[in-house]
């Protein structure tokens, strides 16, 4: 996999130390711990605000994960695009089917580590169901889904727990939403 934020030598460890004190300076505490072996979906709700991002990149460099994560092909115009995939940025094309879910499960048999961030809701508006993406990811690569979060209202991020598919997707969506239930979003009338 190539180069991130995440895994570029000496530029990593500065910006780890940036994020840090950002953090500590706005008052954001992290939850987690630094993970040895690196090989999961990590999902991460609610998605409600455009801040949503710069304060998962600060969460994400202070809790030395090395993700790559999903975003609308829009969020990567020229000039700016090998600084969104530099920033970690797999752009996707909603619009058309171009089977994500089977190229994400063959980049997991062919890496030994791999973390995908994606959010559930797919988008930052107000959304009645989440798509199901994520978690058939995690199952059809037989990686465990880590629940990563925002709550706002603690002024709080990080992840809390690895979450492992059954394949019945009905019942254990039902169980990763409750996780999430109390949790609020950064605009929180959008969750």
């Amino acid at each position: 996999m190539r180069a991130t934020v995440f895994s570029t030598p000496i530029i990593t460890p500065l910006l780890r130390g940036i994020s840090i004190a950002l953090l500590g300076i706005t008052g954001w505490k992290t939850r987690g711990e630094e993970l040895q072996h690196q090989r999961f979906v990590l999902i991460g709700a609610p998605h409600t605000s455009n801040w949503d991002f710069p304060l998962m990149l600060l969460v994400v460099l202070k809790l030395r994960l090395r993700v790559y994560w999903m975003g609308k092909h829009t969020l990567f115009p020229f000039p700016f695009s090998g600084l969104m995939k530099w920033l970690g940025g797999i752009p996707i094309d909603r619009s058309a089917s171009h089977n994500v879910v089977n190229e994400s499960v063959r980049q997991y048999k062919e890496h030994d580590e791999l973390v995908i961030l994606i959010p559930p809701e797919g988008t930052r508006k107000k959304v009645e169901k989440w798509k199901s993406g994520f978690y058939h990811i995690a199952n059809l690569a037989d990686v465990p889904i880590l629940l990563g979060y925002v709550d706002a209202a603690k002024k709080e991020a990080g992840f809390a727990d690895f979450f492992n598919p059954t394949g019945d997707a009905e019942k254990d969506m039902q169980e990763i939403r409750a996780f999430y239930a109390t949790k609020k979003g950064l605009r929180a009338e959008n969750a």
